[in-house]
């Protein structure tokens, strides 16, 4: 009697959980984004990034976020790819290196401190994210190198690409806060683009996002608050001997 009962727990289990993913009716969230330029000059909106916070009356999809992959860095061609990292907070992000020299990453801004000294190529590091925020990523060997992670706490975020297109899927409808954040924009200017919305099957675009001119990211200084030095030739922490 057992034996056949089990199966039948089984299908029952299965039947529950096809019921409850249908009854999420989820949408894929639209947005587009434009950036300020000068008239004429047709300006590259990528690497915008926006997330939608849930209002207390809105629950969360359990289809959300439900790529397990870990969330990377990587460190190719003396540069960060990709330039703009989303990810929840708690997330463990990965920073590998396929350069075939030695590079040292670190983070000196609030978001989420850290040094993960001085590694070879081929060999990867990792960082986990637990607290809300936005960290600059650089490296402390290679001056053109820089990158933004920015750790949110909602599973409902996106980066736009060079068309300043986004999209969050698996949307539960519901209210939200809606949050933007673009390089070079004071944070006191992207705090007051935040503004609530109601995300429904009817009403699932986001708008068009405007963002002010952004300023040239300034020179940065390396870990220890002082200017980059190039590297002697053939420097064991500048190529892999």
């Amino acid at each position: 009697m057992l034996k056949l009962r089990l199966p039948f727990i089984w299908i029952l289990a299965v039947l529950l959980c096809c019921a409850f993913a249908a009854a999420q009716v989820t949408v894929t969230a639209r947005a587009t984004v434009a950036v300020a330029g000068k008239p004429g000059k047709v300006r590259d909106a990528r690497n915008a990034a926006i997330w939608l916070t849930p209002m207390e009356d809105t629950t969360l999809s359990s289809l959300a976020n439900v790529n397990n992959a870990r969330p990377r860095l990587l460190q190719r061609n003396k540069s960060f790819q990709p330039h703009v990292l989303v990810v929840r907070v708690g997330s463990k992000v990965e920073f590998p290196n396929r350069d075939p020299f030695f590079h040292n990453v670190f983070s000196l801004f609030e978001g989420k401190r850290f040094d993960l000294g001085l590694y070879e190529a081929g060999s990867t590091r990792d960082v986990q994210f637990d607290k809300p925020g936005v960290s600059y990523i650089f490296c402390n060997i290679h001056a053109e190198m820089s990158a933004v992670i920015i750790a949110v706490n909602t599973p409902y975020y996106a980066v736009s690409d060079a068309r300043g297109e986004l999209l969050i899927p698996n949307v539960m409808p519901g209210r939200y806060a809606l949050h933007v954040w673009y390089d070079g924009i004071p944070q006191d200017t992207l705090n007051a683009m935040t503004r609530t919305l109601t995300v429904s099957e009817e009403s699932s675009t986001l708008g068009l996002l405007r963002l002010p001119s952004s300023s040239p990211t300034p020179p940065h200084k390396n870990m220890y608050g002082k200017d980059y030095t190039p590297p002697a030739p053939g420097s064991p922490t500048y190529e892999h001997p």
